[in-house]
C-alpha cells in the first residue's frame, strides 16, 4: 500500500484542484450519502465491530451508526448558513471597502482515526471535511482489521472516491502519509503517538486538531445524593468498557463519604448487570492482549482496597468493572489514563484539597462534578482547566452536538462537532474590494505626508485610554 499513497493524495489533490467539492449540493449529496452508508450497512458494522471489539449492539447503534447519520443529516441542511459569507461590522469610513469574510476550504487533508469509537471518531471529523468543501484520506486503526477493511469496501459505494479514500495499513502506511503534505492532519488518539503526528505536521507547517484525552476526574460534593452521583458515573464507565476519552478516569470525595459510594456503586453494579458484566451483551471487551495485560498489570500494583472485584477473563479479554477505594497518590492507578473498567476512588478532607489534586496534573480533557452548589460551581470554573466541565452527569455530554468538543494542554487542541468540525476545516478568508470613489478617502496615505496627514494617520496613537480602576 505505501507505494500507491503518495499517488492517492496527489490525484486528490487534483480533485480539489479542479474544483469538484466546491458546490454545496455536492456537499450536501456527499453527507447523505454518508448518512445512507451508515443506516444501509449498519448491520455489517455492528458485525465488524463486534468481532473487533466485542461491542454490544445497542451501543453501536446509539453511539457510532445513529450519531453519525444524525450528524451527518443535520450538517446538510445546515451548511448553506455556515457557508455564507460573512460582512463584519466596521467603522463607517470602510464600509465602502465591502469588508468580506469568505469561507474557503482548507484542501486536501488526513484523518487518523482511533479503534475506541472507529465510527464515530473516523467518520466525525469527515463529516466537516466533507461539509467545508475539502478532499480526504480517512486512516482508521490497525486493531480492527475486520471494520477497518469493511470501511474500505463501503466508503467508495457510497462515497465519490475522486474526493474521499480510506488507506488502511499499520505504522509504516502511517508514516508515510505522515511524511507527505497535506492542508489540516486531524488526530484522534493518545499524547505519545501525537507528538510524532505533531512533528510530521510541523515540518510542512500543516495545521493540526489533536483530540486526546488524558485522566479526567469526577469530584463528588458531600452533600450531592451520592446514590444518584454513583449511578450516573458508573453508567459513564460502562460505556466501551470504559475504553473512551471522556470516561471518568478517578473520583475525588470526601473521607467521610467513601464508603457510601462504594456502596451505591456495588447497588448499581448489581442492578446493571444482575449476574455479573462477564458475560453480558450489554457490556463491551478489551481490545486487546497489550491492552488487557496492562489493566490487570495496573490492578496487581494498586496499593488501595478492591472493594468490587470485576472478573476477568484474559482468553476473551473481558474485564467486569472494578472499584477501587483508599487509592492515593502515586498508585499505579494514577500514573496513566486508565481506560478501562476499573475505577480508583481517591478520599479527600475537602473540596479545595479535591482541587489542588487536580491542578496538580495534566489538563483533562473533561471535569465532571457532581454539586447542587453553584457557588462550588463557579469555583470550578474559574480555579480548574479542561476541554470541557460537566456538571451531574457523565459521557452525556457528547449527546449536545451543538457544542464544541475539545481538549487543553495534554488533552489536545482544536475544535469538533458539527459547525465546530466544519470551522476546523474551513479557511477564513478576509476581503475588501476598494472602489474607485475612496480615492478622495486614500488621499492622505500617499506620500508626501503633510502634517495635516501625519496627525489624521496617527490619531490612533492618542487614543484615550480609561484610568485604572482597581
Amino acid at each position: 500500500m505505501t507505494s500507491t499513497i503518495p499517488k492517492i493524495r496527489d490525484a486528490l489533490h487534483a480533485t480539489f484542484r479542479s474544483g469538484l467539492t466546491r458546490p454545496l449540493p455536492w456537499r450536501q449529496h456527499q453527507l447523505y450519502q454518508l448518512a445512507r452508508m451508515a443506516q444501509n450497512e449498519r448491520e455489517l458494522i455492528y458485525d465488524a465491530l463486534q468481532i473487533d471489539l466485542g461491542k454490544p449492539k445497542t451501543e453501536v447503534l446509539v453511539n457510532e451508526v445513529g450519531s453519525i447519520i444524525a450528524r451527518a443529516v443535520k450538517s446538510a441542511k445546515q451548511l448553506p448558513e455556515w457557508a455564507k459569507t460573512e460582512y463584519p461590522d466596521v467603522a463607517d469610513r470602510q464600509k465602502l471597502w465591502k469588508p468580506a469574510i469568505y469561507k474557503a476550504p482548507k484542501g486536501n487533508v488526513l484523518i487518523i482515526s482511533p479503534w475506541n469509537y472507529p465510527m464515530v471518531l473516523s467518520f466525525q471529523p469527515l463529516i466537516g471535511a466533507i461539509a467545508a468543501g475539502c478532499t480526504a484520506v480517512l486512516k482508521p486503526s490497525e486493531l480492527l482489521p475486520t471494520f477497518s477493511q469493511l470501511l474500505e469496501e463501503i466508503v467508495p459505494k457510497y462515497l465519490d472516491p475522486n474526493a474521499y479514500r480510506v488507506v488502511n495499513g499499520a505504522v509504516p502506511e502511517t508514516t508515510e502519509l505522515l511524511e507527505l503534505q497535506w492542508d489540516h492532519i486531524f488526530y484522534t488518539g493518545n499524547g505519545k503517538v501525537a507528538r510524532i503526528v505533531a512533528s510530521a505536521a510541523a515540518k510542512h507547517l500543516s495545521p493540526l486538531t489533536l483530540e486526546l484525552g488524558g485522566k479526567s476526574p469526577v469530584i463528588i460534593d458531600s452533600a450531592y445524593d451520592i446514590d444518584l452521583a454513583a449511578k450516573r458515573i458508573l453508567w459513564g464507565k460502562c460505556n466501551n468498557a470504559g475504553q473512551i476519552c471522556v470516561a471518568p478516569d478517578y473520583v475525588l470525595i470526601q473521607r467521610d463519604k467513601q464508603d457510601e459510594l462504594v456502596k451505591a456503586f456495588q447497588k448499581h453494579y448489581n442492578a446493571f448487570f444482575p449476574k455479573g458484566a462477564l458475560d453480558s451483551p450489554s457490556f463491551g471487551s478489551i481490545v486487546s492482549d497489550s491492552h488487557y495485560k496492562r489493566l490487570i498489570s495496573l490492578l496487581s500494583r494498586t496499593k488501595g482496597e478492591v472493594v468490587l472485584r470485576g472478573r476477568a477473563d484474559a482468553a476473551r479479554r473481558r474485564l467486569e468493572p472494578t472499584i477501587v477505594k483508599d487509592v492515593v497518590d502515586g498508585d499505579s492507578l494514577l500514573e496513566e489514563e486508565i481506560f478501562g473498567p476499573i475505577l480508583p476512588i481517591v478520599p479527600v478532607d475537602s473540596l479545595q484539597q479535591a482541587i489542588n489534586f487536580v491542578n496538580a496534573r495534566s489538563h483533562p480533557l473533561v471535569l465532571y462534578t457532581f454539586s447542587d452548589n453553584e457557588s462550588l460551581k463557579q469555583q470550578l470554573v474559574s480555579e480548574t482547566q479542561s476541554g470541557g466541565i460537566v456538571f451531574n452527569d457523565t459521557f452525556q455530554q457528547l449527546a449536545v452536538s451543538e457544542l464544541p468538543f475539545a481538549g487543553v494542554g495534554e488533552s489536545g487542541y482544536g475544535y469538533q462537532f458539527m459547525k465546530h468540525t466544519y470551522d476546523t476545516f474551513t479557511q477564513l478568508r478576509s476581503s475588501i474590494d476598494m472602489p474607485k470613489e475612496a480615492e478622495a478617502q486614500l488621499a492622505m496615505r500617499y506620500l508626501p505626508h503633510s502634517e495635516e496627514a501625519v496627525k489624521a494617520l496617527t490619531a490612533a496613537v492618542y487614543t484615550p485610554i480609561p484610568p485604572n480602576r482597581l
